[in-house]
């Protein structure tokens, strides 16, 4: 099988690290561009310990990763709104509208009149100095440290159920409460993604660590497979966004 781009790309810097002894990294990675790049020796951060999106840093031999500051690689602004709250797709609309590439943004963190931008220091002067309004909202920007953004709440419930299969389709359902014949509609219809891609194989046999995610209605972590029930069902324990 030909190799992507992206992972040519980060075969091409972890070369370039272990030939120059420096650390190298890609942009900012969708969570889907990262399980990618599993495997592949990269460190994977994006300012905080919740973030989705975030950059592969491949590190020299002589560099552990507590060694290393964040901050020359990550910046943080907070854009503060005045006379409104705009939303999480009205920050982004706005930011790339000044000419600034996605993979050049993190995540970006709403909370009450602020939003909280992860970004590449390349581009963080951009921001400061050229975002005034984000819509029709007037904005005030500043940078902060990356331990000043606030931590982003997510609520999470545990839940435990049994399947007799760990096909996609038989997880799914009783992952979103639903039957297993609409799982199976919802696979084959490409609304169901596995690890951030799209499966649409319904007898995907599905592991621990994987992430689920079905369109509209949620995203779902496994957490736990073990153990069997006197009728041969199998335990699956997850974790539901709610």
């Amino acid at each position: 099988m030909e190799k992507s781009d992206l992972i040519k790309r980060a075969e091409d810097l972890r070369s370039r690290c272990e030939r120059r002894g420096c650390i190298t990294c890609t942009a900012f990675l969708t969570p889907a561009e990262q399980y990618e790049l599993n495997g592949c020796g990269a460190v994977f951060a994006g300012g905080s310990d919740t973030a989705e999106r975030k950059i592969a840093f491949f590190l020299p031999d002589y560099i552990d990763t507590s060694e290393f500051d964040l901050a020359e690689y990550i910046s943080a602004v907070k854009i503060q709104s005045y006379f409104g709250t705009p939303g999480h797709r009205d920050y982004l609309g706005s930011i790339i509208g000044l000419g600034i590439k996605r993979e050049c943004i993190g995540d970006i963190s709403v909370i009450g009149d602020c939003a909280y931008v992860y970004c590449l220091p390349s581009i963080k002067k951009s921001i400061l100095n050229d975002l005034s309004r984000v819509g029709r909202i007037s904005v005030k920007t500043a940078e902060i440290a990356l331990d000043e953004v606030p931590a982003e709440e997510r609520k999470v419930k545990t839940m435990t159920f049994t399947v007799k299969s760990l096909r996609l389709d038989a997880v799914t359902g009783d992952l979103f409460r639903i039957s297993r014949e609409t799982a199976n509609g919802a696979v084959k219809a490409g609304l169901v993604s596995l690890n951030y891609s799209v499966c649409l194989k319904a007898d995907f046999q599905i592991k621990e660590n994987d992430v689920i995610s079905f369109r509209g209605k949620g995203k779902g972590k496994i957490m736990e497979v073990g153990g069997k029930t006197k009728k041969d069902r199998m335990f699956v324990t997850a974790e539901v966004y709610v």
